[in-house]
């Protein structure tokens, strides 16, 4: 019970922002205000208590509220409470089965862009109800007439729309000290409060007896296809949600990890209790959960009292919300499904070619049906997938010596063959050749073909060396030996880039000096005779032509990711790629003098900031103080990147702990760029044109490196008020 004092005050947190929005999502559904309630107590108590996530909340979730529309147009509410509980079932047979991890093979790009699209949907429907008027069938039948619904709308009900939005646009702006209450609640309040004062003409919610007049459950009439088709939609929906929340969940405390089979098994009996008690299906919120872990919980004891305090509220204060407009629960809808729609989200999905995946999803979704957007989007991921797999290129070019290099990449099956042979022909006959088989995977098809083209170019005076670069699999194909299917560790021999734990000649076991006896042998038997004559050139002077300032993290290797060579690159390395503002405290001489003696001495033409995702000294500005107790050096120097923390504001109280941290490490190599100006000698170079600061970006994930866009803050105006007077100099 001792984290009790942090659950006790997460869970209220967690309360004020469950109560708006599960009105808000029962009311786009069709259902009954109470059901939003309702599923929330079941999630809290039920999910929070047999769950596997120890901070994940449940509850009510808008990406089901177009199946629930629907089911309730259909067969009734009664009857639906029914399908909940066949929901919940068929979840709980799955978790009982150990079925949970298959959920993380749909792609994120699918879940982001059918989130979207419901919430393109429910911004769309209750636009109409903000104005005073009623949703139509379709997304496409909203837009249509909402010009002709903007022409009749009501006063009073607009007016407590347009001020509900209002607020929850400004709140986070706002001191800290007052955002301490939950945006919903605080525009609630206001919208509520304002309209109750002036006697705005609005709809009122009626509550009234709604938790405690409770009817069965009845059975759907019609076709019963039909009704297991939508148990088992609202199954796997609600599950993979709630799993990759947990996943995301995972990624933002250091608590004990999520176990899935039994999240899976706990939210199939909060939607069965759910769906008994007549609320609506519930699933892991991410909204809610996030809000959980930032307000300080420990363990599940939050989310169960979170449930509590929900089931108090409905049954003491239910009466309250009859003063709620029902236009301003309408405007929490439109702005939580505008909220769906994630740059960051988009941003990661072009970083791995799935745009279209998401696209797709996101139309499908709006146009045709949730059930057949998602299936038309993993449709398209299960195609894409299989044409990067079997995706082969042909790289060739012709080295100075007169040899021809080539080299395939790809997964090499029998659906690459045509394409291969097509560019093994065009290798004129008599050519020496060195072949890198750059694969993860030959299949017998592929190695006759490249056996073949092998034999026939050598019968004609030609030479070939082939070379696999991942594994043996020509060589153990040619040598009659079985080959397996299954991926291994890329082979290491002269591949210097590769990590020591991917190399046979360094096992997990082998100490870490022998790994640099090791790596310096390796350099003195292939490398350094190639680079040999350069060093020598080089040992009288260097002579770079950039400055690169980066960060330390073990990750980062400046001279791969620029593809740079000995003495062309002056670097420095330091935690967060911090460049102290001249004359700050705490002072680093370090930095200083590296700027100074490659402006001043090597002349550089260019000083590069490079910054990386998920940087460990970002996270931990943005985590605060606590993450540094016991480490006070790290803390002193971190407080070169408050600015960085500072300039992206209340932005980040607004994104997911993963986009946050993603704009922090962005927005923080602007700053550095920005403080580079505050030296003398490097803002005189650059106002004459003779120095260029150029800002970097390294994703890990996808090793991909972008340049960053000048800050857009721009620089101060005058050289007398850009800098601080320049520290003396010992």
């Amino acid at each position: 019970m001792l984290t009790l004092r942090h659950d006790l005050p997460a869970s209220l947190v967690v309360f004020l922002v469950a109560v708006p929005l599960s009105l808000g999502i029962a009311m786009a559904a069709g259902a009954p205000l109470a059901a939003g309630l309702i599923a929330a107590i079941a999630g809290g108590i039920v999910a929070g208590r047999l769950g596997g996530s120890p901070v994940q909340v449940s509850g009510p979730t808008a990406s089901l509220t177009l199946v629930i529309a629907g089911l309730v147009h259909t067969y009734g509410w009664r009857a639906t409470c029914l399908i909940t509980i066949l929901a919940g079932a068929v979840q709980l047979v799955l978790g009982m089965f150990k079925a949970a991890r298959a959920a993380l093979a749909v792609s994120p790009a699918v879940v982001h862009g059918m989130l979207a699209g419901v919430g393109i949907i429910i911004a769309l429907a209750q636009l109409h109800v903000v104005l005073g008027g009623s949703p139509q069938h379709s997304a496409l039948a909203n837009l249509t007439q909402l010009p002709g619904q903007i022409v009749d709308m009501h006063g009073h009900k607009v007016m407590a729309g347009v001020l509900m939005i209002t607020v929850l646009l400004i709140w986070n702006r706002l001191p800290k000290h007052i955002r301490a209450i939950p945006a919903p609640l605080a525009a609630l309040l206001v919208a509520a409060g304002i309209a109750w004062v002036f006697g705005w003409n609005v709809t009122r919610i009626d509550l009234s007896g709604a938790i405690s007049s409770w009817s069965p459950p009845q059975l759907p009439q019609g076709d019963w296809h039909h009704v297991a088709g939508a148990a088992l939609l609202i199954a796997l929906l609600a599950g993979a949600e709630s799993l990759l929340c947990c996943v995301a969940t995972d990624r933002m405390h250091a608590g004990s990890r999520a176990d899935l089979d039994r999240e899976l098994t706990g939210q199939g009996v909060a939607n069965m209790v759910s769906g008994a008690l007549g609320g609506l299906p519930v699933a892991g919120v991410i909204i809610r959960s996030t809000t959980n872990i930032r307000a300080g919980a420990r363990s599940r004891w939050s989310a169960i009292l979170h449930g509590l305090w929900v089931l108090l509220f409905a049954l003491c204060l239910g009466w309250t919300i009859q003063l709620i407009p029902m236009e301003a629960l309408a405007a929490l809808l439109v702005f939580t499904g505008i909220k769906t729609i994630s740059l960051g989200h988009l941003r990661k999905a072009h970083g791995h070619h799935e745009v279209p995946v998401y696209l797709v999803t996101l139309a499908g979704v709006i146009l045709i049906g949730l059930a057949e957007g998602v299936l038309a989007g993993l449709a398209l991921a299960a195609l894409l997938a299989l044409r990067r797999l079997t995706g082969v290129t042909v790289a060739k070019r012709l080295e100075p010596d007169g040899r021809l290099h080539a080299t395939v990449s790809g997964s090499l099956t029998f659906l690459g063959v045509p394409h291969l042979t097509q560019e093994l022909r065009t290798i004129p006959a008599g050519t020496a050749v060195d072949l890198d088989l750059n694969i993860d995977f030959m299949d017998n098809a592929a190695f006759e073909a490249i056996h073949s083209w092998r034999l026939d170019h050598e019968r004609l005076g030609g030479t070939v060396t082939i070379d696999d670069l991942h594994d043996e699999w020509y060589t153990m194909a040619a040598g009659g030996r079985r080959v397996f299917p299954a991926k291994r560790p890329p082979k290491p021999a002269g591949r210097w880039w590769l990590p020591w734990t991917h190399r046979r000649t360094a096992s997990a076991t082998t100490a870490v000096e022998c790994r640099l006896t090791r790596g310096t042998h390796e350099f003195h038997r292939r490398t350094a005779p190639l680079l040999r004559p350069i060093f020598t050139q080089l040992a009288a002077k260097q002579q770079p032509t950039h400055l690169f300032i980066t960060c330390a993290d073990s990750r980062i290797v400046p001279s791969l990711i620029t593809s740079s060579g000995p003495g062309d690159l002056f670097t420095v390395r330091n935690i967060g790629n911090l460049v102290p503002r001249a004359g700050s405290q705490p002072g680093d001489d370090s930095v200083t003098a590296a700027i100074e003696y490659a402006t001043g001495v090597l002349k550089v033409h260019t000083i590069t900031v490079c910054g990386h995702s998920g940087c460990g000294a970002m996270a931990a500005l943005l985590s605060g103080p606590a993450t540094t107790a016991g480490l006070p050096h790290l803390a002193r120097w971190l407080r070169h990147g408050d600015p960085s923390l500072t300039r992206i504001g209340a932005d980040k109280a607004e994104q997911h702990h993963d986009a946050a941290l993603d704009l922090l490490c962005r927005m923080n190599v602007q700053q550095q760029l920005e403080n580079l100006r505050t030296y003398r000698n490097v803002d005189e170079q650059v106002e004459a044109g003779a120095l260029k600061l150029v800002g970097l970006y390294f994703d890990i994930a996808s090793a991909q490196v972008s340049v960053l866009s000048p800050p857009t803050s721009g620089f101060p105006a005058s050289t007398g008020t850009r800098r601080p007077p320049e520290p003396s100099q010992p």
